[in-house]
């Protein structure tokens, strides 16, 4: 079968999952709940939103140059930086720095799953570790991500409760979603210490200093990026800003619309962990890793920066908050979706993953309603994108 009726199938079937509404609906409840609540509590972030696509509008045109110059600020702390031209470029890195035979613990990041990254390491005859709750559980279930933030948005707790119980040999109770929390912390704990590696994302990256902010609530990205020797970040390159300043900026808009007041972690992340406490001598890799390596990921990113509209696909922050207010989404999930998901993530599956065929049964799902517009803190105008994008494959601007 083709792309375009495999997908077909999917999302149809994904439409008359009662399992898949059950869970999208508390989610979305939540969601809405949690957001609103931020924002009226904090309402300077509205119009922080506002500077923020102004500060991403301008970093996008100098992504190259704001690479460079966060590898040269790694470099002077200690750290390895690296850009990668294209996926593969990518992979070949990350492959040179981990070998085989390692255990890794891994924190939640898109632009792995973009890659592909976890698969590519246990090829490599590696043992990884998602640790995070969601992506534990889609490892687990063998399924990919559903959501950007949330990745088991799809699955209720009942199916939890199942999935555990086989794991761990014990007859979990039905609706405690705390015994479903306590028993992947007991699963996963031990791992942290063990690991060889510890492998993350980034939510944005301040270019002058080369400092990472990741933003977190279960603290499993700090216990992946802290306890292991090698810490190993892979980012985007739409993630750089120029400033501190600025990346702080980024990072609360980021967190406020993503559903929280505040975040329980927020991790700045700049070289390898250090000390000058014996006369003042700085010596590198004291209790966190003794190697901080990290690579910056172009791999179309910047020819989609050329293009005047689809270029906006770049200046989104990752909150996901236009996923909770798609309607094909809220009965879907991310089978509407390839890496990324809805209406954006047309774009990404023709000019990132050069998905054309995906791309264009995702864009004529798209409703074009602009619901996600309206909640989008960067105002991104996805079904301008979204007309865009189908006018240029009915050109064959991507064959």
């Amino acid at each position: 079968m083709s792309i375009f009726t495999d997908y077909k199938k999917e999302i149809m079937d994904a439409a008359h999952n009662e399992r898949i509404r059950i869970a999208l609906s508390r989610a979305i409840k939540n969601y809405r709940a949690n957001t609103n609540n931020a924002l009226r509590k904090f309402p300077r972030t509205i119009k922080m939103a506002e500077e923020v696509r102004e500060i991403k509008e301008k970093a996008i045109g100098e992504m190259k140059e704001l690479a460079e110059q966060a590898c040269e600020a790694i470099e002077e702390n200690r750290g390895k930086a690296y850009i990668a031209q294209t996926a593969d470029d990518a992979l070949n890195i990350i492959r040179g720095l981990v070998g085989s035979g390692k255990l890794i613990v891994k924190g939640k990041s898109m632009t792995g799953e973009e890659i592909e990254l976890r698969e590519h390491l246990e090829e490599l005859g590696n043992k990884v570790y998602e640790t995070d709750l969601g992506e534990f559980i889609i490892q687990q279930r063998k399924e990919r991500p559903m959501h950007i933030l949330s990745p088991a948005i799809h699955v209720p707790k009942e199916d939890v409760t199942k999935l555990f119980s086989k794991i761990t040999g014990q007859e979990l109770p039905p609706d405690d979603i705390e015994a479903l929390v306590a028993t992947a912390r007991k699963l996963l704990r031990d791992k942290y210490f063990r690991a060889d590696i510890g492998m993350s994302g980034a939510n944005v990256v301040a270019a002058d200093t080369g400092t990472l902010f990741i933003i977190e609530n279960e603290g499993n990205i700090r216990l992946a990026t802290g306890a292991p020797p090698v810490h190993i970040a892979l980012v985007g390159m739409e993630k750089l800003v120029p400033t501190l300043d600025d990346a702080y900026k980024v990072a609360e808009v980021t967190w406020r619309y993503a559903n929280y007041t505040i975040p329980q972690y927020i991790s700045l992340v700049s070289g390898p962990s250090k000390t000058g406490d014996i006369e003042r001598t700085i010596i590198y890799g004291v209790h966190g890793p003794r190697e901080f390596h990290v690579i910056f990921m172009d791999a179309g990113r910047t020819d989609l920066a050329k293009h005047q509209i689809l270029r906006q696909a770049l200046y989104c922050l990752r909150c996901g908050g236009c996923l909770y207010e798609c309607p094909v989404f809220a009965v879907t999930a991310g089978h509407f979706g390839d890496k990324y998901f809805a209406g954006i993530g047309a774009v990404w599956a023709a000019v990132i993953s050069h998905n054309i065929e995906k791309a264009a049964s995702m864009a004529f799902t798209c409703l074009t309603c602009g619901r996600c517009k309206i909640r989008c803190p960067m105002k991104i105008d996805t079904p301008e994108m979204v007309v865009e994008l189908r006018k240029l494959i009915a050109k064959g601007a991507f064959s």
